[in-house]
């Protein structure tokens, strides 16, 4: 009974293939598989070999032999049976490497080397081209945001602070707004993969006792990466603390766009609405629903990728020159926060091209409260006219609070206040309610953001 309460061997590296196929795209995934990492263990392991016959340290057909193994298949499932007996993964492939190349050929390979030389470069392989397929998927959500903001550079809707109507703005600016934010994050997800690109072939506790740090250069340089200046016997995890923390922020970038989307689709609302396709489904109960479940999915997901930065911050610190607490956090978070991420941006960009926007609809909306909306050009133009702050803002108020509470129309009021109208004529408050006014300075924003 006991022996059945033992952990598999093989459970540790589960989420290498666990992931949710309904939020995963294959390109990721692929890069969390057994095979591609097998492969990148061998590549190591293989370079490293070469290495050392360059120094001298191993003969050079030893190395040679190594890369017979360039365009094999390796056996997951032979090296999951291996490691159930050694209760090692590295040693699990080397054993099997040793089945394929020789015994003999294999006598030198992993030469003063320790497993988190394999490990921790390998992982960091894993991260950049994760960083890479991010990188991409940020720029194709670029595109899509830049072309909707140029479409509706003028399309006017109302502002909001606090979820209640304040100023004029542009569908576009709100476009163009999450465009920056996003490019903003493309720079972050840039440096990330800078930080994160480092490689450690450094031996045990990082000392170069048993290897000399020419192979861990030379590795380093065959698979794109540069020496870690400084490992114990890992690389130091606040570089992943920084990528982890990095691909956070960008999930809240997400969900500040999905947010927006999904308050825009309220029915009391519906500015703008995601794309609902022929035949397609609201409600199991009422046929009449069109629900952003979409955009309501995206902050689910940016909640799931926020949720990981933390333990990737409490990995940094580790026991002395190394302890594994950090592995099982790793093996989860590696391909979760990046395969999320990946998924997350492509829908995200899936909806953004799609959004069917209604202009009507802003119109309506900005002129629900009659003008209302105009109170602080009204305010400004009251002391401009020598109406102390404190006498303007009781003016605009006393009028503002008859359209919220009566129903009337702003303009209607002030032209019917004669303290108002003794400070202003009749042409200069109807001027106060050109919506020109609140788009005069789009161009300049929009210069700011795209250049030109």
């Amino acid at each position: 009974m006991a022996a059945s309460l033992r952990p598999r061997p093989s459970a540790d590296k589960s989420k290498d293939t666990a992931m949710i196929p309904l939020y995963s795209r294959p390109e990721m995934v692929k890069i969390w598989s057994p095979e591609t990492k097998f492969r990148i263990w061998f590549e190591i392991e293989a370079h490293a070999c070469d290495a050392q016959a360059d120094l001298g340290v191993i003969p050079r057909e030893n190395a040679d032999a190594v890369w017979k193994a360039k365009d094999v298949e390796f056996d997951v499932a032979r090296i999951d049976e291996i490691e159930a007996v050694t209760k090692h993964d590295v040693i699990a492939f080397l054993t099997h490497l040793a089945e394929i190349v020789g015994q003999d050929a294999a006598r030198f390979v992993h030469q003063g080397m320790t497993s988190s030389d394999v490990l921790d470069t390998t992982f960091n392989i894993q991260l950049v081209r994760a960083a890479d397929i991010l990188i991409t998927d940020l720029e194709g959500l670029l595109e899509a945001l830049k072309s909707r903001a140029f479409e509706h550079k003028d399309t006017v809707r109302i502002g909001r602070s606090h979820g209640i109507h304040a100023e004029p703005t542009t569908m576009g600016l709100t476009f163009a707004r999450f465009y920056a934010e996003m490019d903003r994050n493309l720079s972050r997800m840039r440096d990330a993969r800078a930080e994160i690109g480092t490689g450690a072939i450094s031996g045990a506790v990082g000392t170069f006792a048993n290897i000399d740090p020419a192979v861990e250069e030379h590795v380093c340089a065959q698979l794109g990466l540069v020496p870690e200046p400084i490992s114990t016997q890992v690389i130091p995890r606040d570089r992943h603390a920084a990528f982890f923390a990095t691909l956070g922020v960008i999930a809240s970038s997400v969900e500040n766009i999905a947010v927006e989307i999904r308050h825009m689709q309220r029915t009391e609302v519906l500015e703008a609405e995601e794309f609902f396709s022929k035949g397609q489904k609201g409600s199991s109960a009422m046929p009449h629903k069109r629900n952003p479940v979409l955009t309501e999915n995206l902050t689910g997901l940016a909640r799931l990728v926020r949720s990981m930065a933390l333990p990737a911050m409490e990995n940094v610190a580790l026991w002395h020159e190394r302890d594994i607490s950090h592995s099982s956090v790793e093996r989860n978070i590696g391909p979760d926060a990046t395969v999320t991420l990946d998924f997350a941006l492509a829908r995200l960009t899936n909806v953004v091209d799609n959004l069917v926007v209604y202009p009507d609809n802003m119109v309506q909306n900005m002129n629900k409260f009659r003008g209302l909306v105009m109170s602080q050009r009204v305010l400004l133009a009251l002391t401009q006219a020598g109406v102390s702050r404190e006498d303007a803002y009781r003016l605009v108020q006393r009028n503002a609070m008859k359209v919220w509470e009566e129903g009337k129309d702003f303009k209607t009021e002030l032209l019917g206040d004669a303290e108002v109208t003794a400070a202003l004529s009749a042409d200069e408050i109807e001027e106060k309610f050109d919506l020109g006014y609140h788009t005069k300075h789009v161009d300049t924003i929009f210069a700011r953001v795209f250049g030109g």
